[in-house]
């Protein structure tokens, strides 16, 4: 069963549910879980996962998820992942902690596209469904909300360091999201009648002290400004020793953050500037693109007119060329599994291989010594095998592979040395890339 996976969809926020709970571990496992499995099944629809992932991947039913907590047992803890095959993607685990550490029942789930919950009923139905959970499972804060925008909040830790966060938790209001459930402890300290009276879309005590609490009618229209006022509204209500201005500009400034940016990009690194902005985390995913929008690539020097060229000063310049051949074969070796296209040796497989240097950063990661010495002839190389190849260029050896020069057009270029200067930094990876080096020969090749 293949299932959706997020990163090889297109690059778009998500519902994000946070749910940590208690259970009871004295209780008979399938019967502590018959809420979160009724709930789920109940309200779940259009996003019902059809994938249980223990150990390995089986078709949705009751007696695969028991399975999947048997075969992940271990000492103190177990868990699975749920996901879907078929459009909306789904993202979701449970997983469960037992004696002798403190009881704990923990749910993420994330469903893309966040634009499917543009529907109210669907909205009601998750709140619904977490509503029930909160009901049976003791919380002390469940969230929902777009994945990139509670990013942008700074959650879990809202800011605090790292032993503080541990420490205290979500001990007062720090966001309120679009749907959340805050626990008895919370609420009391609050107030429960100032809890209860919160202008918001939808406000219900739950039989265990609970509350829930639904900020607007649907999830995706979070960034609107009747949504910003509302969550202004209702997070000054709650922290009254917090400025509601204050608030809803802060809330705007993230709409404005997360408002689509049209890509831009200089052409020449149009497909690599793509991959790069793909690669971000969602919420900065804007303002990427308008950084980019703006960037010059500098043009590149690594050539000389044909009429410049130098000669061949090898004695054999087919043993030569076959020297090439060969380093560029060590790059294929060394990226063949992360990047499968450099087999091709075309435009695109060096768009791949610019793209998988830079999510590596590979100049900074790996040994200067080693990258000058080996990944610099092999990626020189293979630039030159694939103009040679798809442009019809020509080899003109040289005993220093700098000097090394491959003749398109009415110019000769110098793949080596783009290469030494392409693995400087991550930056250069960008400045120096292969493709845009082959665009700019394409297009001068007469």
């Amino acid at each position: 069963m293949k299932v959706l996976e997020f990163h090889d969809l297109s690059p778009e926020d998500s519902l994000k549910i946070t749910f940590e709970g208690t259970f009871d571990q004295q209780a008979a496992l399938e019967t502590e879980l018959q809420p979160f499995l009724q709930a789920l099944e109940e309200y779940a629809d259009e996003w019902m996962p059809d994938v249980v992932n223990g150990k390995r991947q089986r078709k949705y039913a009751r007696a695969a998820i028991w399975k999947a907590l048997e075969e992940r047992r271990d000492e103190n803890s177990t868990g699975l992942g749920l996901y879907r095959t078929k459009w909306p993607a789904l993202d979701a685990s449970l997983s469960l902690w037992f004696p002798p550490l403190p009881s704990e029942l923990r749910i993420r789930l994330k469903v893309q596209p966040l634009s499917f919950f543009a529907e109210e009923g669907r909205c009601r139905k998750i709140a619904d469904m977490v509503r029930d959970w909160a009901s049976h499972y003791p919380v002390s804060h469940v969230a929902g909300h777009s994945t990139a925008d509670k990013e942008l909040t700074d959650s879990p830790s809202f800011g605090r360091d790292k032993e503080t966060w541990y420490r205290d938790g979500f001990d007062k209001i720090y966001e309120v999201f679009w749907l959340n459930v805050f626990g008895p402890k919370l609420v009391e300290a609050v107030g429960r009648e100032r809890m209860l009276s919160t202008p918001a879309h939808r406000v219900e005590e739950l039989p265990n002290g609970s509350v829930l609490l639904v900020l607007w009618p649907t999830a995706a229209d979070f960034a609107s400004d009747g949504a910003r006022l509302a969550q202004a509204r209702a997070h000054a209500h709650l922290r009254p020793d917090l400025d509601f201005n204050t608030l809803l500009r802060t809330l705007r400034e993230r709409s404005a953050a997360l408002a689509p940016v049209e890509p831009r990009f200089h052409p020449d690194v149009a497909p690599l500037l793509s991959r790069v902005v793909d690669d971000c985390a969602i919420h900065e995913r804007q303002r990427r693109i308008a950084e980019l929008n703006l960037y010059q690539p500098p043009e590149p020097d690594e050539w000389l007119p044909a009429s410049a060229a130098l000669p061949s000063d090898v004695a054999d310049p087919a043993r030569a060329r076959e020297d090439y051949d060969t380093l560029a074969e060590h790059l294929v070796a060394l990226m063949h599994s992360k990047v499968p296209s450099v087999f091709n040796e075309t435009p695109q497989s060096l768009t791949d291989v610019d793209f998988q240097f830079w999510h590596e950063d590979f100049p900074t990661v790996f040994e200067r010594q080693n990258i000058d010495a080996h990944a610099v002839p092999a990626i020189g190389a293979y630039l030159g095998q694939v103009m040679v190849r798809n442009l019809g260029g020509q080899w003109i050896p040289r005993q220093k592979l700098e000097e090394a020069q491959v003749r398109v057009g009415d110019r000769v270029w110098l793949p080596f040395v783009r290469a030494w200067r392409y693995m400087r930094s991550r930056q250069s990876l960008l400045d120096s890339s292969l493709t845009q080096l082959y665009r700019v020969a394409e297009r001068h090749r007469g």
